[in-house]
């Protein structure tokens, strides 16, 4: 079956419930009750977290070696040099165009077109490949490991890139992603930040509102449908989740977030300091055959990697 992520919603609710309930889900949690991993105790504890109350947070040295950490942050870093020396000489300050909303994302508001750039995505032009350690990093076992065992299938990693936001202002509007949303993508979801530079209020921190996926006290507020309505109205949201159980992630740079966000979530509001992040969404296999598109393709590479990274990967 072809993708329907641009079809009417109801075409596309429809053609996921299939892959959900019949043609892919299923075999992905076959796949996993067949190869169950064996986790260490951090990743039990990440995943415990993570069903407890839809995020986890860890040192990015707590599962992986320092060694690892330093390699990804001075590769993180070419990146960061090369998109402020453009915004410094204004090649990176082009307006934007509105472009038309996809299934369960509304248009971006006509005033964007007047917004300058607001964020850097690295590998939008220049896909990711296996050589390179980030996508390495994000197909691992020991990543999979954690992801797969939340979820109760074995997954596919849908999207991984580096994010650039500059700041923008005290003064200026959340756009897009920096507004509380539900992502569109599954409901089977789980995506990972690693936070590249130190970041606090100032920063455009990560929010969450635990409890708002799965079956959550707050799931059922504005709850995630494919290709449902997922930016709810800001005052109506302020009205019915309270302030004070939002979860606001100030930390170091080689901090992990792991976090579910078909709950509600925002993030990337840098109004003092430059935010830098990778990110990695992980998504079910009917996630991947009706709502999402990829930003890589590994074709014929990953033929020689362990089975569960190579179903991640194709």
């Amino acid at each position: 079956m072809a993708k329907v992520k641009d079809s009417p919603p109801e075409e596309v609710r429809a053609a996921y419930k299939q892959h959900d309930e019949i043609e892919s889900n299923p075999r992905s949690r076959a796949l996993f009750a067949a190869n169950v991993p064996r986790l260490e105790g951090v990743q039990r504890r990440v995943v415990g977290e993570l069903d407890r109350d839809g995020y986890s947070v860890v040192k990015f040295s707590d599962l992986f070696s320092a060694a690892l950490w330093d390699r990804l942050a001075a590769d993180a870093g070419i990146y960061i040099s090369e998109i402020e020396a453009k915004l410094a000489d204004g090649e990176a300050n082009a307006p934007k165009v509105p472009k038309p909303g996809k299934p369960g994302k509304p248009p971006q508001p006509e005033k964007q077109a007047k917004e300058k750039f607001f964020m850097g995505r690295r590998f939008k032009k220049d896909p990711l490949t296996l050589e390179n350690p980030w996508l390495q990093l994000g197909a691992s076992e020991r990543m999979l490991g954690i992801v797969n065992t939340y979820l109760g299938m074995w997954t596919k990693l849908s999207y991984a890139d580096q994010w650039y936001s500059p700041p923008r202002g005290s003064e200026a509007d959340r756009l897009g992603s920096m507004r509380w949303h539900r992502d569109y993508n599954d409901q089977h979801l789980v995506k990972v930040f690693v936070y590249l530079v130190d970041v606090d209020e100032g920063t455009g921190p990560f929010e969450y509102v635990p409890g708002s996926a799965r079956s959550g006290p707050y799931a059922n507020i504005w709850p995630w449908q494919p290709a449902g309505d997922t930016y709810p109205p800001g005052d109506e949201f302020d009205q019915r989740v309270p302030s004070s159980i939002v979860r606001t992630f100030t930390a170091p740079a080689g901090t992990m977030i792991f976090c579910n966000t078909s709950g509600f979530h925002r993030g990337g509001f840098a109004t003092e300091k430059p935010r830098s992040v990778f990110v990695y969404n992980y998504v079910s296999p009917a996630a991947l055959e009706t709502l999402v598109d990829r930003n890589f393709d590994v074709g014929g590479s990953a033929s020689a990697l362990p089975e569960v990274e190579r179903f991640a990967l194709t």
